[in-house]
């Protein structure tokens, strides 16, 4: 009877560690699952895209704007590119997070301005989409992070594109290196993105040979940046511990990305 009653509680025991296994994995699985398919979230380590998003800003990417490829994958994996399901094409203007072409372990994060089959040229400093400018309107002047934590002035002006979409820009300086461009038109299943800080980012204006982005391909889209849910001022990493919280840009938590 004792031998019998013992092996019948260890069958218990087994089964309750089992259920609660199951549990756990199916917690796992729904989490694997949810950042997989509906968002994720990514941290903005540069100022390339500043005054949109900051050195330290945590922004949320939503997958299911521009569906589903082996980029919206949780982890990154060496899969062969089979296209995307239930695709669609960014708009001008989103804000985008994706797969660096040249090494897909990294996400990076422009704006979307030229879509397939535009011709895209910047003039002193002016884009031009299929020879329409976007309006530039002064905006006085802020201040342009850099990633120890300085800044310098920089001139700021809204940008309207070509559909009406209007976003703010950094100008550090006059006849930058990136100020003009030869036109180009953006071949199919690619996309022409910018960085928002125009002096200070590498993008479809360099060639992914020399550190930019060149054509992105749409394959490589993570999703659409959507809000940033909180911000750190990493420039207070220098000073005492007990300052860091004063860090928290409490403004900018649970704002939405234009």
């Amino acid at each position: 009877m004792s031998v019998e009653k013992i092996t019948v509680t260890t069958k218990r025991k087994s089964s309750g560690w089992a259920g609660q296994l199951m549990q756990l994995a199916g917690i796992v699985a729904a989490v694997f699952i949810a950042k997989g398919a509906l968002a994720e979230p990514f941290y903005v380590p540069s100022g390339s895209m500043e005054p949109t998003l900051l050195i330290g800003d945590a922004l949320i990417a939503s997958k299911f704007p521009y569906g589903y490829g082996t980029s919206s994958l949780p982890i990154q994996i060496n899969l062969p590119e089979s296209g995307r399901v239930f695709a669609e094409t960014p708009k001008q203007g989103d804000v985008v997070v994706f797969r660096w072409p040249g090494d897909r372990s990294q996400a990076w994060v422009k704006r979307v301005v030229g879509l397939p089959g535009d011709r895209i040229q910047l003039r002193q400093g002016q884009l031009f989409v299929n020879d329409r400018p976007a309006e530039l309107k002064p905006d006085g002047v802020g201040a342009a992070e850099d990633d120890n934590g300085g800044s310098e002035p920089a001139y700021r002006y809204v940008e309207t594109l070509p559909n009406g979409v209007s976003h703010l820009i950094f100008k550090m300086r006059d006849n930058g290196p990136l100020d003009n461009t030869q036109e180009v038109t953006v071949p199919p299943g690619h996309l022409f993105v910018l960085g928002d800080n125009r002096d200070n980012s590498a993008d479809s204006r360099v060639p992914l040979r020399s550190g930019g982005v060149g054509m992105l391909p749409i394959d490589n889209l993570v999703g659409r940046a959507d809000a940033v849910l909180g911000s750190w001022d990493l420039g207070i990493r220098g000073q005492p511990v007990w300052t860091w919280l004063s860090g928290f840009r409490m403004a900018r938590f649970f704002t939405a990305v234009h």
